[in-house]
């Protein structure tokens, strides 16, 4: 899965530094004048401008002494990178065109081949290709393994170095190697890239008039695609529906605004979120009277894999009584990063600000607890924010919740992809055992 994300569209402004000047290599810097205060001698240990003047000696020291020519701008790039990093596993320095990568995520647009991967045991392995997408017509499965980009081998690459090979102006071609399970030798296929618009929702009516929608990521057209979704659904057959079944399950999170807009049609009064920075209450967030879906029943189905703004409607959704929530404990990604434009076309993605339940429950390196948990015969090595390096502390725990736990039968397979259109109108009639347990939680709210 792509890391968690939990951003604050709004906040995109541009970095300025005021008045400091730094000047690397040179050792200088200036800084606005002290005025009206008596000036003070500091040590040359006290001086906030001494780690400055260190890293351009270190820099001088590189470009003269390393034993290849260095570029100062990659130098450069890399103690800024490295600053921010230190700081917390979700807070980075973009360059020009990781943030243009960036922007084109949370736009929902970008050229490429249209296919959904993940990590495991080290291989690229295909979740699914995105519908009317280059990768779906050249037949590319759930469950293939891309072995080669462009006679590049893929075993042990970082995600965004993957994500980096496969994307590309559209109408340039792309050659992979594929291993599917069955065949012995290696597919080769080319692949055409083209703009690919990734939907972040789908919807169908399931048996019992029950609304079934796949959030798949908070991005840019979220809320509009969720109304959007409704309507057409309501449209395509008579009679009112009588209740929500939430699928949120692999949710990586994304634009916090889109979330809160979700969970808004969803919760008629009372409050979605509130966030603190540094101990201090900076904003509480409540719903407005009026929504989509206020009057009906939901059941909301999250996993390990449920991050960050989709952590925020599943806690919102609890603590106000609008839903169960059934499935496993989430990811814990409980912090917002807010996105700072800066010159030269760079980004800066910086952790902010915490946000908190409306029974005010951290997320932070905790995640939400269901309320029906869904416990698999055998337990999944599954890596949560808490295991992360540098991740921000857990606060401390609230008031345990009452859990049921329902067993789950051996599955032979431990990841499925989730596909709206083959979900069958009865969820209870098909393989996949927490989407049925969640169908049958609702249709139990709705008879009672």
């Amino acid at each position: 899965m792509a890391p968690p994300l939990f951003l604050r569209s709004s906040a995109r402004r541009a970095l300025t530094l005021g008045q400091l000047c730094l000047v690397a290599g040179l050792g200088y810097a200036c800084g606005n004048a002290n005025l009206g205060r008596p000036a003070v001698a500091t040590t040359q240990a006290q001086s906030a401008y001494l780690p400055f003047d260190q890293m351009s000696r270190v820099l001088v020291l590189v470009e003269h002494n390393y034993v290849e020519p260095a570029q100062r701008e990659k130098l450069l790039d890399g103690a800024m990178r490295g600053m921010v990093e230190e700081l917390d596993p979700h807070s980075s320095y973009m360059n020009a065109e990781e943030f243009l990568q960036f922007q084109s995520d949370t736009e929902g647009r970008f050229g490429g081949i249209g296919v959904e991967v993940d990590l495991r045991d080290d291989l690229v392995t295909v979740i699914a290709p995105i519908e009317g997408s280059p990768a779906e017509r050249a037949g590319i499965r759930p469950g293939d393994r891309i072995l080669k980009v462009d006679g590049q081998a893929l075993r042990g690459s970082r995600v965004d170095k993957i994500v980096n090979l496969l994307r590309g102006e559209a109408g340039t071609p792309v050659k992979l190697t594929i291993g599917r399970e069955g065949v012995d030798d290696p597919i080769e296929m080319s692949i055409t890239r083209e703009v690919v618009r990734v939907s972040s929702v789908e919807a169908k009516r399931l048996d019992g008039d029950v609304l079934y929608v796949r959030l798949k990521q908070f991005q840019e057209t979220t809320h509009e695609e969720l109304l959007r979704d409704i309507a057409k659904v309501r449209s395509e057959k008579p009679g009112a529906l009588r209740g929500v079944l939430l699928d949120m399950r692999y949710n990586p999170g994304g634009l916090v605004d889109q979330s809160e807009l979700v969970a808004d049609e969803i919760m008629n009064s009372g409050v979605i979120y509130s966030t603190r920075h540094r101990g201090e209450v900076l904003e509480t967030v409540k719903a407005m009277p009026g929504g989509a879906l206020v009057d009906l029943p939901v059941v909301t189905l999250v996993n390990e894999y449920t991050a960050s703004a989709a952590e925020l409607v599943a806690g919102a959704l609890q603590d106000s009584g609008r839903s169960t929530v059934v499935g496993a404990a989430t990811f814990g990604k409980g912090s917002v990063q807010t996105i700072f434009e800066l010159p030269g076309g760079a980004g800066l993605r910086l952790t902010t600000m915490r946000y908190y339940t409306p029974g005010g429950r951290a997320i932070q390196a905790q995640g939400i607890e269901p309320d029906i948990v869904i416990r698999p015969e055998k337990e999944a090595d599954v890596v949560r924010e808490r295991d992360l390096e540098g991740h921000l502390a857990a606060e401390a725990r609230g008031a345990s919740r009452r859990q049921e736990v329902v067993k789950a039968p051996p599955s032979p397979e431990p990841f499925s992809p989730i596909r709206v259109a083959d979900i069958p109108l009865d969820p209870t009639k098909g393989k996949d055992f927490a989407l049925a347990e969640a169908f049958r939680r609702l249709k139990q709210k709705l008879s009672g």
